[in-house]
């Protein structure tokens, strides 16, 4: 699989760059400024996109804005970006044309390899990978004005927020210890109660859960 990198930092950038080759990932190129990575999605057709938001030589959303136009001359190519703070309209930008094949971590999420390798690979496949602390602030606001949010259970909200990251009922029924029935029926019940038509496609109900907690920001 191989993978276009762009970080700023050169020891974080070095470190990623042995990380990803250590999982099987074959290094394109890593890049640390906005024009390079510009050069490097065009010209190389990577299997996914690893990027920093800021990057030189703007320092502000650089890096995103490369990823997302790099998207739109290849619909559907796999970006994750990773970011220092949780910034919601990142994760926005990158959900708006709801074809998946996207993730948002936090910098933090790249010292636990097993989150980070696995993000990387959901979204190479076409799936979605969103940092919990970015769901965690989507519930957090839109529980105190939003009804049907509000109805759902302790175990519901459990749920929902590990598949508003990208995860299978089966993912989830591994992390929480149940079954793969239970999550099953949890699902049915979310989507009942927040209106969203059922889905077997995890990315689309990722994408479905996240423009619903998102919805009239």
């Amino acid at each position: 699989m191989r993978v276009v990198l762009a970080e700023d930092l050169f020891l974080l950038r070095d470190g990623l760059v042995r990380l990803l080759e250590a999982h099987d990932f074959e290094i394109a190129a890593a890049v640390e400024s906005g024009p390079e990575l510009s050069r490097a999605l065009a010209e190389l057709d990577p299997d996914v996109a690893v990027v920093d938001v800021r990057l030189p030589p703007t320092h502000t959303d650089e890096g995103l804005q490369c990823a997302l136009e790099a998207r739109r001359r290849r619909p559907g190519l796999p970006v994750l970006v990773l970011s220092q703070h949780v910034e919601q309209l990142y994760a926005r930008e990158l959900l708006a044309d709801g074809s998946g094949a996207v993730g948002y971590l936090l910098k933090d999420r790249v010292f636990d390899a097993e989150q980070f390798v696995d993000a990387v690979r959901r979204v190479a496949a076409g799936g979605t990978a969103m940092d919990p602390q970015v769901i965690q602030q989507l519930l957090a606001r839109k529980s105190t004005d939003d009804r049907p949010l509000a109805r759902l259970t302790p175990r519901e909200r459990e749920v929902l927020e590990e598949m508003a990251q990208g995860r299978s009922n089966a993912a989830i029924a591994g992390k929480l210890v149940v079954t793969e029935r239970a999550i099953a029926k949890h699902t049915a019940n979310i989507f009942a109660k927040l209106g969203l038509e059922v889905s077997d496609d995890d990315n689309r109900r990722v994408l479905a859960v996240l423009a619903h907690l998102d919805h009239g920001r």
